[in-house]
């Protein structure tokens, strides 16, 4: 044992700077990389490939020739098919790679006082409310840890305090910005009038609108929490990855925003009290 850990020091102190340097710089990028596609479809398919190189070395051991010969040569084409698979999430590293500056590392502006969140959510709450007696169709997005850069762009920017009387005015039938959806980010209106990605599932009610769908959507690629308001039956909803949960009244959405929002995305354990309506 002595002699183990000897061999285990002195090969340390072989190890040169540049190697605990190299080692660092690589598990960096493998963290961001699994940040990336952690809360993406993009993780699925991960999980898929991983499984077959199991499967496919599992066959070379136990001399499934025929197995082995057929997985052997998908592999082979794996590389481009990867890059196919995986555009959407390649565009979306290359475009923050291209974005980066020291303010996506250290974030000032996002320690915010729980007064201040407080204050955000009875504002969403009481307009929601409001839009809900009105029949005002809303859709609202609070941002977490997924940056939501690329569909910012999309709207038209504000940098402007949340208060219950700019949202409801922003969704105000027939003016400029209320088709689209608002998006909040450290306690602030960013933008508004913004185009969301409409999910891909085809087993959804039928009574659920664009609104809705562009809502839950949007919650299967990213930990955002997405209000919407139906402009049909006055609903309110929440989506949350993948999910929505309907029928809420003004209480029960504060409570639900502050329960899912004061915990940490990473860490958030399952939201017991909400009874989800899996959209499936």
């Amino acid at each position: 044992m002595d002699a183990f850990f000897d061999y285990i020091v002195k090969y340390i102190q072989l190890l040169r700077i540049s190697d605990f340097i190299d080692v660092f710089i690589v598990a960096i990028i493998l963290y961001y990389l699994i940040n990336l596609i952690r809360e993406t479809r993009a993780m699925q398919l991960v999980k898929g490939i991983i499984f077959l190189f199991i499967v496919f070395f599992m066959s070379q051991w136990l001399k499934l020739n025929a197995l082995n010969y057929i997985l052997g040569g998908a592999m082979q084409i794996g590389a481009f098919a990867l890059v196919v698979i995986f555009q959407p999430e390649l565009r979306n590293l290359l475009e923050r790679m291209g974005r980066f500056n020291v303010g996506n590392i250290i974030d000032f502006a996002a320690d915010t006082s729980d007064e201040e969140l407080q204050r955000v959510i009875e504002s969403i709450s009481v307009a929601a409310a409001n839009m809900s007696e009105s029949r005002t169709g809303a859709l609202i997005v609070m941002e977490r840890s997924t940056r939501l850069g690329e569909f910012i762009s999309t709207g038209t920017m504000l940098d402007a305090n949340v208060s219950s009387g700019l949202l409801e005015n922003i969704f105000v039938p027939n003016t400029p910005l209320h088709d689209g959806a608002v998006i909040i980010r450290n306690n602030k209106i960013v933008t508004a009038g913004c185009l969301l990605p409409l999910t891909a599932n085809n087993n959804l009610s039928r009574d659920l609108g664009t609104r809705h769908r562009a809502a839950i959507g949007l919650s299967e690629v990213t930990d955002a929490v997405i209000i919407v308001v139906s402009e049909e039956t006055g609903k309110i909803s929440i989506a949350l990855n993948g999910s929505l949960t309907r029928n809420l009244s003004k209480e029960s959405l504060s409570k639900a925003l502050t329960k899912i929002i004061s915990q940490k995305p990473d860490t958030q354990e399952r939201i017991d009290k909400i009874m989800f309506w899996r959209s499936k």
